[in-house]
């Protein structure tokens, strides 16, 4: 292990500071951030996606950010694949891999090094899935996922009908659930992970206030944009927190003061999400409360385990 090459990983919920601690961990280890965000690669999804702000990425190097197009599908198996390529190359520069991201799914494929199920190959079962979302029958579809694999209901984005339906292809094609057939290969690196928590209400607070500042910057117009270049609401990207409630608004569907409800509804619901993937009681995880001069506490701590 101790050959292996050292990269940090920092999780946690939502609005917890990821992405700011990511930045000052970096200046002090020489570190270049990799985004483990399913969101953050898209350009032009900016405001919604909270992507570090341009003076953030001119202070340290950032990877795996605006690297696709809003109709681009990345999955994880590709995320893997970008980030086995991108960490020797930070390592061949002498500076640390520091993964960060809300993306539970994702990030925990690239440190587990999981092997996604295989992808049947009947393409009839696809299809009658497809049409059931079409005729407007994607809640029995979740229904169905949440009976026949609940630990892929719990975790995935039941919002997200390409994750349900492929869930489903896998079980029905194989009478075993998605979720039990996922495997694992031996990572090149060793992980060293930092995670961030505060108690619900004051998370909520910070989540209700980042909303806040999305509207005040602008959300509304960058998806007016979205949608005005052609990225419809059916494109995986659009169907993000955030986007495809404020596009449902400007198609007339709710007021602003709703689409704003909705989007703090649906935050909750995905902080709650997240904490399925990375629990309190994980041990491979050192856990801080993000609090005034903490991110001292957590430079030292990872230069200690950087050193052993």
């Amino acid at each position: 292990m101790t050959d292996l090459p050292r990269v940090a990983a920092i999780v946690g919920a939502t609005a917890t500071g990821k992405s700011d601690l990511a930045v000052r961990v970096a200046e002090s280890i020489r570190g270049e951030t990799v985004s483990v965000d399913s969101r953050s690669i898209y350009r032009g999804m900016d405001i919604g996606t909270a992507k570090p702000s341009a003076a953030d990425r001119a202070r340290v190097p950032h990877h795996l950010i605006d690297v696709a197009e809003p109709d681009e599908t990345w999955s994880v198996a590709r995320f893997q694949h970008a980030i086995a390529a991108l960490i020797p190359e930070i390592v061949a520069r002498h500076r640390v891999p520091i993964l960060v991201g809300g993306t539970g799914q994702y990030m925990r494929a690239i440190l587990q090094g999981w092997t996604p199920p295989p992808r049947p190959a009947d393409r009839r079962i696809r299809a009658r899935l497809e049409a059931d979302v079409e005729e407007g029958r994607a809640g029995e579809l979740v229904e169905r996922l949440r009976r026949v694999d609940p630990s892929s209901a719990e975790t995935i984005d039941l919002r997200n009908p390409r994750r349900v339906l492929r869930a489903l292809e896998i079980y029905e094609a194989t009478g075993v659930p998605a979720s039990q057939q996922r495997g694992r290969r031996p990572t090149p690196f060793t992980a060293i992970c930092i995670g961030l928590a505060l108690p619900r209400p004051e998370l909520y607070g910070r989540i209700d206030a980042r909303i806040d500042r999305m509207i005040e910057s602008g959300l509304v117009d960058e998806v007016r944009g979205l949608l005005a270049r052609g990225f419809s609401r059916s494109v995986p990207s659009m169907s993000a927190i955030g986007y495809r409630e404020i596009a449902a608004h400007l198609e007339g569907e709710m007021t602003l003061e709703e689409a704003v409800r909705r989007i703090r509804q649906a935050t909750r619901r995905f902080v709650r999400r997240q904490a399925n993937w990375f629990r309190a009681s994980d041990p491979s995880i050192r856990w801080f409360t993000p609090a005034a001069g903490y991110e001292a506490d957590v430079v030292e701590w990872l230069r200690d385990q950087l050193r052993k």
